[in-house]
């Protein structure tokens, strides 16, 4: 099935998880793909990051239109357009640059920017953004941060998609937090598992991250 007519950011907080992945070359783009879809997530944001990431996003966009394909790391205008070209149904940033998040909203790309603190909350509200990346967020206070940090804004429709630090051993809590619309998962598929061929290991994460997200409900 086509995920042509999802929207990006209400399949994102469905989900709950969002694999964030550094991808290194094309020949793993399908069978990651095959493995995350395996194990029951089709959703995931191929970051900037890489060389390959452009190509990636392509291909993954041609030949798995079942898989809801994101970009990662876009830091400035001339990636947005890059990245929506390709086939990227939505952006996401680290930061909250300003020309980012307008060039993505002027060509109809759901953008995610990155926070950390209540003056950059409100001005990625100010840029009508309301899913905001919280980036890096363990390093950044997790959980108990998340919970300060959403209550003055929790009437404005704000919610985070925290990414940086989150795994399998405070996945519950992260997606248990009222101001968490999702995550973004960093551990379930590491350059170094795909360059070993470690797909099968892929989908068995997707799949106790996927369990863990379902014990949890939606986002509500």
């Amino acid at each position: 099935m086509s995920t042509s007519r999802i929207d990006p950011l209400a399949a994102i907080a469905k989900h709950r998880v969002v694999p964030v992945i550094a991808i290194e070359t094309t020949a793993h783009a399908l069978p990651l793909a095959d493995a995350l879809l395996a194990g029951g997530l089709p959703i995931i944001e191929v970051t900037f990051r890489t060389a390959a990431a452009l190509d990636v996003i392509r291909l993954l966009a041609r030949e798995r239109p079942q898989l809801l394909v994101g970009a990662g790391t876009v830091l400035d205008p001339a990636t947005v357009n890059a990245a929506a070209e390709a086939g990227a149904r939505f952006a996401l940033a680290p930061g909250c640059s300003p020309a980012t998040v307008t060039r993505a909203r002027e060509i109809g790309l759901p953008f995610v920017p990155g926070v950390q603190t209540p003056s950059e909350v409100e001005l990625a509200l100010s840029l009508g953004c309301t899913t905001l990346k919280f980036f890096p967020a363990e390093a950044a206070g997790g959980v108990k941060m998340l919970e300060a940090i959403h209550a003055p804004y929790k009437h404005m429709g704000v919610r985070f998609v925290p990414t940086g630090g989150v795994s399998p051993a405070n996945l519950a809590s992260y997606l248990a937090c009222a101001a968490v619309a999702a995550v973004g998962g960093t551990w379930l598929a590491k350059p170094s598992d795909m360059a070993e061929g470690r797909f099968d290991e892929i989908a068995a994460r997707t799949r106790e991250a996927v369990a863990i997200a379902a014990e949890q409900g939606a986002a509500c």
